[in-house]
């Protein structure tokens, strides 16, 4: 529900406050009750280079406007995409070398190293992006830190989205990147593409 003050761990008992995280839940429940093996990996605020997500809307209202008033009370890791592919192959081949292994059966959490509020998840998309675009780089832009209460939504959005990623460390030995690093990967690899088009 966002009300833990540290990283919440696979043990927690979840008490989605929305639609959608209790239909995420029921997908996990039913997994569960079909009563095969399997694997739950549970990630946060994703994005990527292909689809909407935060990072291409940051950047759109970056150049359209000269402020931005974004959400810093609310915390999580931004995780890229491609770390959720690229981890997840290992993680089934670890599975599979162990035959499908019972005892690591379960829910893991993964996402990004680190934690970042909305706010700041913003300052830094524009930050990389700067040195990537010309338009942003010359561009005077104002980030203003708001709170939740002065950004309303229909669905109420958990004030702390950080998951502890220590079980798919211990078990499958991945090794997560922090989310900046990720960030700075994925805005080259953005950028570039734009430029092939172009």
């Amino acid at each position: 529900d966002g009300n833990k003050p540290g990283p919440y761990t696979e043990k927690d008992a979840p008490n989605p406050q929305s639609v959608y995280g209790r239909t995420k839940l029921a997908g996990e429940q039913a997994i569960r009750a079909a009563e095969g093996k399997y694997l739950i990996l549970r990630t946060s605020w994703v994005y990527g280079v292909h689809g909407g997500n935060f990072v291409k809307t940051v950047l759109r209202l970056a150049k359209e406007r000269g402020e931005l008033r974004i959400v810093a009370d609310q915390f999580g890791a931004p995780t890229w995409a491609r770390l959720l592919a690229n981890t997840t192959v290992p993680i089934l081949q670890h599975w599979q070398a162990k035959e499908i292994d019972e005892n690591l059966c379960g829910v893991y959490h993964l996402t990004a190293a680190g934690r970042t509020s909305w706010h700041q998840y913003a300052e830094e998309i524009v930050r990389l992006a700067r040195q990537h675009d010309a338009v942003l780089a010359n561009k005077a832009l104002t980030i203003h830190p708001i709170a939740t209460r002065e950004y309303p939504l229909p669905a109420s959005r958990p004030a702390n989205s950080v998951l502890a990623t220590d079980k798919v460390k211990q078990v499958f030995g991945i090794n997560l990147p922090q989310w900046q690093d990720d960030l700075a990967e994925c805005l080259k690899e953005l950028y570039s593409a734009s430029s092939t088009k172009a």
